[in-house]
């Protein structure tokens, strides 16, 4: 079986470490020209939580040849359409596209490859890249969990993505996958649309008071918006966070601001990759995220303030009108 990663950058490079450790076969590859040149003489180097490095088949876009039965789609969003158009060339017959991407992206990948093609996968761990040849693992080595799931049907290709990610970590094939998707979606428009636009980690806005009761008033948006969905969040980790975190003031309010640096304990050094969208400049992908809430929240009329200023406040980093900044939370 062919495999790939297209899109090793932090988190694909970090994956494809730990599967070329395994002694499975798969292609790393990114436009990353210098990252390519230095995993192809060293190998790739993971650190953080662990430390260690592997030789790996790491490829250009350029260099892919042949089909594949398994790619791994770890690429920013904003181009998915066209990325999935070029990878549909380099995908077998009864192969699949997976897309370990954040948001909900199944979607458009099974409009250009079909729905038997795509599977998804809620990645429930996080990692930064750190230079050519080199990533780190920002998560706890025994918090490296997996959500798979079909977007319609059933997809042959499932148990053997299965296998590939238990290279890494604990996978669990989700019958209820929207559900396990708007768990982690949550997860994201809280921790990683604050972390962007402050520069904090995610340990940070757990811990600080004015960050986590910001945290918490959009992950109650993001549950109210699946409630009237009739998105049924899954748990993470074992956690069923709609049951902890769902609370409208009083005492559950107060037990469940106690309870977020806990829950981000295992975490705590991870930044989101938006951040670093941000610093340089670029468009991030947080219309993929609290953006995909606002849409679905206006569908059904909930009302969704505190993710609408998330937008507002990302925009106006990226016109240059505000700079990456811990301040940024107060216009949340």
């Amino acid at each position: 079986m062919r495999t790939a990663i297209y899109g090793a950058g932090a988190m694909g490079t970090v994956l494809g470490a730990y599967i070329s450790k395994a002694g499975r076969q798969i292609d790393l590859i990114t436009r990353n020209i210098s990252h390519v040149e230095a995993m192809k003489k060293g190998g790739a180097h993971i650190t953080g939580s662990v430390d260690f490095t592997v030789p790996v088949s790491a490829l250009t876009p350029g260099e892919m040849a042949g089909l594949y039965d398994v790619i791994f789609l770890m690429t920013k969003q904003r181009e998915n359409r066209a990325i999935c158009e070029f990878l549909s060339d380099f995908l077998a017959e009864n192969g699949a596209i997976v897309t370990l991407q954040n948001g909900i992206p199944e979607p458009g990948i099974a409009s250009v490859v079909g729905s038997s093609r795509t599977l998804g996968c809620a990645v429930s761990w996080g990692a930064t890249f750190r230079g050519e040849g080199c990533a780190e693992l920002t998560s706890s080595p025994e918090k490296l969990t997996f959500s798979l799931g079909s977007y319609e049907g059933s997809c042959p290709r499932t148990e053997a993505v299965k296998e590939l990610l238990e290279c890494m970590g604990e996978v669990t094939v989700e019958n209820n996958f929207m559900g396990a998707r708007w768990s982690k979606l949550s997860i994201n428009s809280a921790f990683s649309s604050l972390s962007a636009i402050s520069g904090l980690t995610f340990g940070e806005v757990a811990c600080g008071k004015l960050s986590r009761r910001k945290a918490l008033g959009l992950l109650n948006e993001a549950f109210a918006v699946a409630e009237a969905c009739g998105i049924v969040p899954e748990k993470i980790q074992g956690h069923d966070i709609v049951k902890v975190y769902k609370c409208r003031g009083g005492i559950k309010e107060f037990v469940a601001l106690r309870l977020l640096p806990l829950a981000m304990k295992h975490h705590k050094n991870l930044v989101s990759g938006m951040y670093f969208d941000l610093k340089e400049g670029k468009k991030c992908d947080i219309d993929f995220i609290n953006g995909i809430i606002v849409h679905a929240a206006r569908n059904f009329g909930v009302e969704t303030p505190m993710n609408l200023n998330v937008l507002s406040v990302v925009r106006r980093i990226e016109k240059g009108e505000l700079s990456v900044s811990p301040q940024n939370l107060e216009l949340i």
